[in-house]
Parts: structure tokens; C-alpha cells; sequence
């Protein structure tokens, strides 16, 4: 059953083109009108999908999140700030960010920034102060590598019956016509090149494979979570930091 009041309707196209007003719909006895964004899960839906009102969502919420810290910030050993700002900034960041792969590089840098004042009010340094030592210190990941992180997660619970068949449907397995050593690799078979990179590549269909066939063979065969886990976030923080 839907519930009227809150039904939203989003028309999604693509920016290079100019989009015609699609009409309104009726559904039972209201009339909807075409919304610029649409919310499912906490997750904001824009019309180009550049997520761009996502990230607006976030930045807010983190902000205003910070501000407060940042007021107690002076009665707070390090560990207990570094304590509030995962509970209150890191887990927005973190929030469904596997949908943040390949947008408008401008969307990531404004989430960085964000890492990046709570990396310093952690550590009290300066605003001017350089900021990889400080992520290297805090062995933060940055917000590109978060979401790589999360993609590959998904894959691997994906590949090992953790996740929703829905999500596991969205994968195959590379298996060449002819006997070659990169049938014993564990490697994914990515779709055929899309036409529309803004749209296409971001998929999980298309994106999980690249990062998973970019993985070394020795992540890749990881037999449990915890250990793939580990693996992961010390091969994406020497490839950032070293």
C-alpha cells in the first residue's frame, strides 16, 4: 500500500540534455507532483544523480555535529573526541557512501573538507596545517578511499553469501573460453562498456568488479570477514599515505 502523503515522484535524466516538465501523476486520490529530489533511507535522490543534494544532507548534519564538539572540545581528552566525532561526523560520512563512487569530484572534496576539520579538532592543529600527516596519525582513511572500502566490502559479502541475493545477482565471475592463469584469480567479469560514464560506471554492477580485480590475489582470498577487513583498509592506507 502506498501512503499518499509521502509518495515522491523523481524524474532522473541526464544533465547534457534539456528535460521536458514531466506531467503530474495521480496515485489513488492525490495528485503527485515531480519532485527535484527524492529520500529513501536517509539517501537524498537528485534528477542528474550527481548526489549532489546528498552531500548537502551531510555536510549540514556533520557541521552542525562538529560546532558542538568543537564547543566542548576544551573539556574532552583526545580519545574521547576522536570518540564523539565517529559517532556523530564519521558515521554520516560512512552513511550508504558506496552510492558516492565516481560523482562530480567537486561532491567529494566538500565531505573531505568535513574528515578534514574533525581531523584537526582531534588533534588541535591548525587550520593551516598540512593535512595527510594529520590523516596518516589518526590512520584515517580519506573519503575516496572510504568508499573504494565500502564497494569492496559489499563485493566480498556479496561473493560469500553475506548480502542480499539482489545485490549478489549484480555479479559474475570471470571464466575465460580457454584454460589461462587468470581462471585460478578470483576475478569478475565487468559489463560492457557503457555509453554514459556519469551514469553506468557508477553502478555496482559495473564499479564492484573494477575495484575487486584491482585487489591484490592475496586480499581477494581472504577466507573471513575480519581478515579481508583488515587487509583491505592496510592496502587502500599504504596505496594513499606511502
Amino acid at each position: 500500500m502506498l501512503n499518499d502523503s509521502k509518495t515522491e515522484v523523481i524524474f532522473i535524466s541526464s544533465r547534457f540534455i534539456e528535460r521536458l516538465p514531466p506531467p503530474n501523476i495521480s496515485i489513488g486520490e492525490a495528485m503527485i507532483s515531480i519532485s527535484n529530489t527524492a529520500t529513501n533511507l536517509g539517501v537524498v535522490t537528485d534528477g542528474t544523480l550527481d548526489m549532489s543534494g546528498h552531500v548537502k544532507k551531510i555536510v549540514r548534519a556533520a557541521s552542525f555535529a562538529l560546532h558542538r564538539i568543537g564547543s566542548l572540545r576544551k573539556y574532552l581528552d583526545t580519545t574521547s573526541t576522536e570518540r564523539l566525532v565517529h559517532a556523530f561526523v564519521s558515521s554520516r560520512l560512512d552513511y550508504c557512501n558506496s552510492l558516492l563512487y565516481g560523482p562530480p569530484a567537486k561532491e567529494i572534496q566538500k565531505l573531505q573538507r568535513i574528515q578534514n576539520s574533525a581531523a584537526r579538532m582531534v588533534t588541535r592543529c591548525s587550520k593551516h596545517s598540512h593535512i595527510t600527516p594529520i590523516l596518516q596519525q589518526l590512520h584515517w582513511l580519506p573519503i575516496r578511499e572510504r568508499i573504494t572500502y565500502k564497494v569492496a566490502l559489499l563485493t566480498y559479502k556479496a561473493l560469500h553469501d553475506m548480502a542480499p541475493m539482489y545485490i549478489a545477482d549484480l555479479l559474475a565471475q570471470y571464466r575465460p573460453s580457454r584454460s589461462l592463469r587468470s581462471s585460478t584469480q578470483c576475478l569478475h567479469r565487468r559489463p560492457p562498456p557503457s555509453r554514459t560514464t556519469h551514469y553506468g560506471d557508477r553502478s555496482f554492477a559495473a564499479s564492484a568488479p573494477t575495484i575487486w580485480n584491482d585487489l591484490p590475489m592475496s586480499i581477494r582470498s581472504k577466507t573471513s570477514l575480519d581478515s579481508f577487513k583488515t587487509a583491505l583498509k592496510t592496502h587502500l592506507f599504504v596505496n594513499c599515505f606511502c
